[in-house]
Protein backbone atom coordinates (compact mmCIF):
# COMPACT_ATOMS: atom_id res chain seq x y z
CA UNK A 1 0.00 0.00 0.00
CA UNK A 2 1.75 3.51 -0.96
CA UNK A 3 1.06 6.30 1.45
CA UNK A 4 1.20 8.84 -1.10
CA UNK A 5 1.16 9.19 -4.87
CA UNK A 6 4.27 10.00 -4.98
CA UNK A 7 5.14 6.38 -4.28
CA UNK A 8 3.24 5.00 -7.37
CA UNK A 9 5.90 6.05 -9.95
CA UNK A 10 3.80 4.95 -13.97
CA UNK A 11 7.52 5.46 -16.13
CA UNK A 12 11.35 6.54 -15.37
CA UNK A 13 13.57 8.56 -17.84
CA UNK A 14 16.82 9.19 -16.59
CA UNK A 15 16.26 11.14 -13.38
CA UNK A 16 12.99 11.91 -14.36
CA UNK A 17 10.10 9.74 -12.83
CA UNK A 18 6.02 10.05 -13.74
CA UNK A 19 4.55 9.74 -10.89
CA UNK A 20 0.73 9.45 -9.92
CA UNK A 21 0.88 12.08 -8.80
CA UNK A 22 1.72 14.10 -11.86
CA UNK A 23 -0.36 11.81 -13.80
CA UNK A 24 -3.73 13.01 -11.67
CA UNK A 25 -2.72 16.56 -11.50
CA UNK A 26 -2.85 16.73 -14.78
CA UNK A 27 -5.90 14.68 -15.13
CA UNK A 28 -7.52 17.34 -12.73
CA UNK A 29 -6.55 20.22 -14.50
CA UNK A 30 -7.62 18.61 -18.01
CA UNK A 31 -11.22 17.69 -16.01
CA UNK A 32 -11.44 21.52 -14.69
CA UNK A 33 -10.26 23.23 -18.37
CA UNK A 34 -12.37 20.70 -20.69
CA UNK A 35 -15.77 21.36 -18.13
CA UNK A 36 -15.07 25.16 -18.07
CA UNK A 37 -14.94 25.45 -21.48
CA UNK A 38 -17.76 22.96 -22.13
CA UNK A 39 -20.18 25.37 -19.87
CA UNK A 40 -18.89 28.59 -21.41
CA UNK A 41 -18.60 28.12 -25.10
CA UNK A 42 -21.93 28.78 -25.38
CA UNK A 43 -23.45 31.27 -22.35
CA UNK A 44 -26.80 32.80 -22.36
CA UNK A 45 -27.49 36.24 -20.56
CA UNK A 46 -31.58 35.53 -21.05
CA UNK A 47 -33.90 33.72 -19.01
CA UNK A 48 -33.41 30.48 -20.33
CA UNK A 49 -29.53 28.39 -19.56
CA UNK A 50 -28.47 25.07 -19.75
CA UNK A 51 -27.68 23.16 -16.22
CA UNK A 52 -23.92 23.87 -16.58
CA UNK A 53 -23.91 26.85 -17.00
CA UNK A 54 -26.39 27.55 -13.57
CA UNK A 55 -24.27 25.31 -11.45
CA UNK A 56 -21.39 27.23 -12.62
CA UNK A 57 -23.04 30.78 -12.31
CA UNK A 58 -23.94 29.14 -8.04
CA UNK A 59 -20.08 27.80 -7.86
CA UNK A 60 -18.54 31.20 -9.26
CA UNK A 61 -21.44 33.31 -7.12
CA UNK A 62 -20.66 31.48 -3.79
CA UNK A 63 -16.86 31.52 -4.03
CA UNK A 64 -17.13 35.52 -4.78
CA UNK A 65 -19.97 35.98 -1.20
CA UNK A 66 -17.07 34.19 0.72
CA UNK A 67 -14.19 36.24 -1.02
CA UNK A 68 -15.95 39.68 -0.30
CA UNK A 69 -17.13 38.47 3.12
CA UNK A 70 -13.78 37.86 3.73
CA UNK A 71 -11.90 40.60 2.00
CA UNK A 72 -14.44 43.55 1.89
CA UNK A 73 -14.63 45.93 -0.46
CA UNK A 74 -12.32 45.60 -3.72
CA UNK A 75 -11.96 41.77 -3.05
CA UNK A 76 -13.26 40.32 -6.25
CA UNK A 77 -9.36 40.52 -7.65
CA UNK A 78 -8.46 37.87 -5.03
CA UNK A 79 -11.72 35.40 -6.61
CA UNK A 80 -9.03 33.97 -9.29
CA UNK A 81 -6.80 32.87 -6.35
CA UNK A 82 -8.94 31.57 -3.84
CA UNK A 83 -11.19 30.35 -6.34
CA UNK A 84 -9.22 28.57 -8.30
CA UNK A 85 -7.67 27.00 -5.12
CA UNK A 86 -10.78 25.66 -4.04
CA UNK A 87 -11.66 23.85 -7.51
CA UNK A 88 -8.37 22.18 -7.68
CA UNK A 89 -8.76 21.12 -3.72
CA UNK A 90 -12.81 19.68 -4.17
CA UNK A 91 -12.13 18.28 -7.73
CA UNK A 92 -8.92 16.27 -6.43
CA UNK A 93 -11.03 14.80 -3.68
CA UNK A 94 -14.08 14.29 -5.45
CA UNK A 95 -12.51 12.20 -7.50
CA UNK A 96 -11.15 9.98 -5.30
CA UNK A 97 -13.94 7.95 -5.45
CA UNK A 98 -12.95 6.35 -8.78
CA UNK A 99 -11.11 3.27 -8.84
CA UNK A 100 -7.60 3.49 -9.41
CA UNK A 101 -7.19 7.00 -8.65
CA UNK A 102 -4.49 8.90 -6.24
CA UNK A 103 -5.18 11.98 -4.82
CA UNK A 104 -2.94 14.69 -5.87
CA UNK A 105 -4.02 16.92 -2.71
CA UNK A 106 -2.16 13.51 -0.51
CA UNK A 107 1.19 14.38 -2.25
CA UNK A 108 3.29 16.43 0.38
CA UNK A 109 4.89 18.37 -3.18
CA UNK A 110 1.32 19.43 -4.39
CA UNK A 111 0.15 20.97 -1.34
CA UNK A 112 2.98 22.12 -0.30
CA UNK A 113 2.95 24.00 -3.85
CA UNK A 114 -0.41 24.95 -3.36
CA UNK A 115 0.36 26.48 0.42
CA UNK A 116 3.94 28.60 -1.38
CA UNK A 117 0.77 29.79 -3.86
CA UNK A 118 -1.00 31.72 -1.08
CA UNK A 119 2.87 32.32 0.24
CA UNK A 120 3.74 34.28 -2.38
CA UNK A 121 0.00 36.10 -2.86
CA UNK A 122 -0.26 37.37 0.23
CA UNK A 123 3.09 40.06 0.27
CA UNK A 124 1.96 40.63 -3.41
CA UNK A 125 -1.27 41.99 -2.60
CA UNK A 126 -0.22 43.25 0.81
CA UNK A 127 2.59 45.60 -1.23
CA UNK A 128 -0.06 46.23 -3.68
CA UNK A 129 -2.32 47.64 -1.51
CA UNK A 130 0.02 49.40 1.22
CA UNK A 131 3.51 50.03 -0.72
CA UNK A 132 6.43 48.13 0.23
CA UNK A 133 7.30 50.09 3.23
CA UNK A 134 3.63 49.71 4.38
CA UNK A 135 3.38 46.45 4.33
CA UNK A 136 6.99 45.85 5.81
CA UNK A 137 6.34 47.82 9.11
CA UNK A 138 4.08 45.20 10.22
CA UNK A 139 7.05 42.93 10.90
CA UNK A 140 8.58 45.49 13.07
CA UNK A 141 5.46 46.60 15.19
CA UNK A 142 4.91 47.08 17.91
CA UNK A 143 8.46 47.08 18.13
CA UNK A 144 11.79 45.90 16.08
CA UNK A 145 12.63 43.11 18.05
CA UNK A 146 9.27 41.30 16.98
CA UNK A 147 10.80 40.87 13.62
CA UNK A 148 12.18 37.49 13.57
CA UNK A 149 8.98 36.15 15.48
CA UNK A 150 6.70 37.45 12.89
CA UNK A 151 8.99 35.88 9.71
CA UNK A 152 8.43 32.63 11.89
CA UNK A 153 4.95 33.34 11.84
CA UNK A 154 4.83 33.90 8.04
CA UNK A 155 6.76 30.67 7.75
CA UNK A 156 5.20 28.46 10.06
CA UNK A 157 1.55 29.28 8.87
CA UNK A 158 2.55 28.34 5.16
CA UNK A 159 4.30 24.90 6.38
CA UNK A 160 0.80 24.56 8.84
CA UNK A 161 -1.45 25.06 5.36
CA UNK A 162 0.60 21.97 3.33
CA UNK A 163 0.52 19.80 6.51
CA UNK A 164 -3.08 19.97 7.12
CA UNK A 165 -4.30 19.29 3.54
CA UNK A 166 -1.58 16.47 3.25
CA UNK A 167 -2.40 15.12 6.86
CA UNK A 168 -6.50 14.77 6.32
CA UNK A 169 -6.02 13.75 2.78
CA UNK A 170 -3.06 10.42 3.26
CA UNK A 171 -5.29 9.37 6.10
CA UNK A 172 -8.61 9.33 4.94
CA UNK A 173 -7.13 7.26 2.12
CA UNK A 174 -5.04 4.97 4.31
CA UNK A 175 -7.80 4.04 6.58
CA UNK A 176 -10.18 3.58 3.39
CA UNK A 177 -7.02 0.79 2.34
CA UNK A 178 -7.27 -0.56 5.95
CA UNK A 179 -10.92 -0.94 5.80
CA UNK A 180 -11.22 -3.05 2.39
CA UNK A 181 -8.94 -5.28 3.68
CA UNK A 182 -10.33 -6.52 7.13
CA UNK A 183 -14.05 -5.16 6.88
CA UNK A 184 -17.24 -5.69 4.46
CA UNK A 185 -17.95 -3.74 1.92
CA UNK A 186 -20.10 -1.06 2.97
CA UNK A 187 -17.95 0.11 6.22
CA UNK A 188 -15.54 1.45 3.81
CA UNK A 189 -18.14 3.07 1.55
CA UNK A 190 -19.74 4.83 4.89
CA UNK A 191 -15.48 5.79 5.46
CA UNK A 192 -15.24 7.16 2.00
CA UNK A 193 -17.86 9.23 1.65
CA UNK A 194 -16.68 10.65 5.14
CA UNK A 195 -13.41 11.25 3.33
CA UNK A 196 -15.32 13.18 0.55
CA UNK A 197 -17.03 15.33 3.08
CA UNK A 198 -13.47 15.71 4.99
CA UNK A 199 -11.81 16.78 1.49
CA UNK A 200 -14.38 19.45 0.75
CA UNK A 201 -14.18 21.04 4.22
CA UNK A 202 -10.56 21.29 3.45
CA UNK A 203 -11.31 22.76 0.21
CA UNK A 204 -13.24 25.31 1.77
CA UNK A 205 -10.52 25.95 4.75
CA UNK A 206 -7.24 26.16 2.70
CA UNK A 207 -8.65 29.24 0.40
CA UNK A 208 -10.62 31.04 3.33
CA UNK A 209 -7.06 30.56 5.20
CA UNK A 210 -5.10 32.49 2.60
CA UNK A 211 -8.00 34.91 1.97
CA UNK A 212 -7.82 35.61 5.72
CA UNK A 213 -3.76 36.22 5.13
CA UNK A 214 -4.27 38.42 2.55
CA UNK A 215 -6.84 40.49 4.24
CA UNK A 216 -5.01 40.60 7.28
CA UNK A 217 -1.42 42.04 5.11
CA UNK A 218 -4.19 44.65 3.04
CA UNK A 219 -5.92 45.65 5.99
CA UNK A 220 -4.25 49.06 6.76
CA UNK A 221 -4.52 50.51 2.70
CA UNK A 222 -6.41 53.54 2.64
CA UNK A 223 -9.74 53.08 1.16
CA UNK A 224 -9.46 50.97 -1.29
CA UNK A 225 -12.27 51.62 -4.03
CA UNK A 226 -14.79 49.19 -4.60
CA UNK A 227 -15.15 46.60 -7.53
CA UNK A 228 -17.64 47.53 -10.28
CA UNK A 229 -19.30 44.26 -9.41
CA UNK A 230 -19.25 45.45 -5.97
CA UNK A 231 -21.70 48.66 -6.90
CA UNK A 232 -24.09 45.99 -8.39
CA UNK A 233 -24.61 43.92 -5.32
CA UNK A 234 -28.35 45.60 -4.64
CA UNK A 235 -29.09 45.14 -8.11
CA UNK A 236 -28.32 41.24 -7.77
CA UNK A 237 -29.90 41.10 -4.72
CA UNK A 238 -33.05 42.83 -6.03
CA UNK A 239 -33.25 40.22 -8.74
Amino acid sequence: MSLTPDDLVYATWGPFELSATIVFTWVVMVILVLGSWLVTRRLSSGTEISRGQNLLESVVLGMRSQVREIGGPGSDRYLPLAGTLFLFIAVSNLLAVVPGYQPPTGSLMTVTALALCGAIAVPIYGIAARGLGGYLQQYIKPTPLMLPFQVIGELSRTLALAVRLFGNVMSGSMIVALLLAITPLFVPIAMQLLGMLTGMVQAYIFPVLIMVYIASATKSSPGAAPDDDEETMPQEGAE
